[in-house]
């Protein structure tokens, strides 16, 4: 079973702005199809567990409301969409994670990610569930099982493998600023039979990028010139105006299109607004979507 979807990113809000700015996001987003022609073509909202990270973030992590509960309150206002979201397993015991599960799959989210710990700890650490284990484990609970993919990431051949053995139906890649996932997923078809779905993740970068850089501090991964270059890249989306800041995106979605299409993945696109839902980002994902899109495939 494959999603075959647009997925939009939303990221809980914080506990203290609680339901009101829940649905203000809601909200926006419908407002924002409406203005840019996407009127019912998103068919997911994916929501992701947010956990503490460095203290370095370059935004200030506050307590966010909890995945299920934000999607409880935005459901209704979002008719047409269902969810899907990532999932910490590595502080639950099976029983509080199956549970979790449960909920999630009951409330209407049709993939779940299994995430590990943060950045802050060490793969192995933590009480819990590891990631890859999780996705055998709930197989019976859990049709999608995601996990992140990173193409630039050093070992992530084998770490993908490793996931698809485990039962990973599919794959959400971390936000694409170059077309190195063409080139990874290249040799992956080559080199094994595995042929999950991949979300292909794109993020816009608004001018208000060069001063803060939470986007540069997300896809971070100090010594890898290969993310050095996506860094300069956003650099230079955050910097350019608004209808070359579409070409460029618009460009680089055409590349990574044209080079992994025909590699027999089943593909979806996960947008992202980094710093929030506005009508900008919304026309630069429907112009990548007019060259091509999952629902029209």
């Amino acid at each position: 079973m494959t999603l075959n979807t647009i997925a939009l990113e939303l990221v809980p809000p914080n506990v203290q702005d609680g339901r009101e700015r829940a649905l203000e996001d809601a909200q926006k987003v419908l407002r924002c199809s409406a203005e840019t022609g996407l009127e019912g073509r998103i068919r997911h909202v994916m929501i992701p567990g947010m956990i503490e990270e460095d203290d370095d973030r370059p935004i200030e992590m506050k307590p966010k409301m909890d995945v299920l509960e934000f999607w409880t309150d935005i459901r209704s206002e979002l008719p047409g969409m269902n969810g899907l979201c990532t999932q910490v397993t590595a502080f639950l015991d099976k029983p509080a994670l199956r549970q979790r599960l449960m909920s999630l799959s009951s409330a209407g989210f049709d993939g779940i990610a299994f995430v590990g710990v943060p950045r802050t700890m060490n793969d192995g650490e933590g009480s819990g569930v590891a990631p890859t284990d999780a996705l055998s484990i709930f197989d019976d609970l859990v049709p999608n099982r995601g996990v992140i993919l990173i193409p630039t990431r050093e070992g992530e051949h084998g770490r993908f493998n490793f996931k698809c053995d485990q039962g990973a139906t599919y794959g959400m890649t971390q936000l694409l600023y170059s077309d190195a996932i063409v080139g990874f997923l290249r040799n992956f078809a080559k080199e094994t039979d595995h042929r999950p779905e991949i979300l292909l993740s794109f993020g816009f970068v608004p001018k208000v990028e060069t001063n803060v850089g939470l986007i540069n501090w997300l896809i971070q991964d100090p010594g890898n010139p290969a993310v050095a270059a996506e860094q300069e890249f956003v650099r230079q989306l955050a910097a350019a105006e608004p209808a070359q800041k579409r070409k460029l995106m618009v460009d680089l979605y055409k590349r990574v299109i044209d080079g992994v299409g025909d590699l027999g993945f089943p593909l979806s696109v996960h947008f992202e607004a980094t710093y929030g839902v506005s009508t900008p980002a919304f026309t630069t994902f429907a112009e990548m979507l007019a060259y091509w899109s999952p629902d029209q495939a």
